[in-house]
């Protein structure tokens, strides 16, 4: 059986609570005003959400950008951001997928998480989404360039799935060094990022943006 973010989802369903309810506190006293909020979303995903919006952010990193990065563990990184409306509780949920593979490793690896409503630093300056994954498994902040044509991906640790092994050899972490802390990932097609989604669904969804 290989791994799928629909699997990740039921096999942290267990603790998705308590670490939810963590960022959901962390998010009270840093959530942005809604206008602050609503102006972020329409730079993330080019005008309001709506029923369901995504946001593609793609790096490749060339020969020359490794070369002057030596200690960095990713070759390439892609981004999907999700945004969908939730009537029944009068609110946005915002989600994220992420897959990078590696310079001196084979294969992909994947994450996947929910974020909070946009927040910022005590300043404002900073207006970004923190992304976790559950049972403790670290995130990802994703903020935007000031022409909102990359995004600016901040982490300390964040767990990863192999795509092509069984779920009990794919779990590990991806975790911050000297060259793996801040990745600025360019937008791309949402078709980019279709790889990332496993869902029929939504892949039929995500496809006709």
């Amino acid at each position: 059986m290989k791994p799928t973010f629909l699997v990740v989802a039921l096999a942290a369903a267990a603790c998705a609570g308590a670490s939810s309810a963590v960022q959901a506190q962390e998010g009270v006293d840093k959530t942005v005003d809604k206008g602050l909020a609503a102006a972020f979303d329409n730079r993330m995903f080019a005008g309001p959400p709506g029923a369901k919006a995504y946001a593609c952010f793609v790096r490749r990193y060339d020969a020359n950008h490794l070369a002057q990065h030596p200690k960095q563990k990713v070759r390439t990184m892609k981004l999907l951001v999700s945004a969908e409306d939730a009537p029944e509780d009068k609110t946005t949920n915002y989600s994220f997928r992420l897959g990078v593979t590696y310079r001196h490793r084979s294969g992909n690896f994947d994450s996947s998480g929910y974020c909070n409503h946009a927040i910022a630093t005590e300043s404002e300056q900073d207006i970004h989404f923190e992304c976790g994954v559950d049972c403790e498994g670290g995130g990802i902040s994703v903020a935007l360039s000031k022409d909102d044509k990359s995004a600016i991906a901040r982490l300390a640790s964040i767990r990863m799935w192999n795509r092509n092994k069984p779920d009990d050899d794919a779990e590990e972490a991806l975790v911050a060094g000297a060259d793996d802390k801040m990745f600025r990932v360019d937008r791309a097609d949402v078709s980019e990022c279709a790889e990332l989604v496993t869902d029929r669904k939504e892949l039929a969804a995500l496809r006709h943006k």
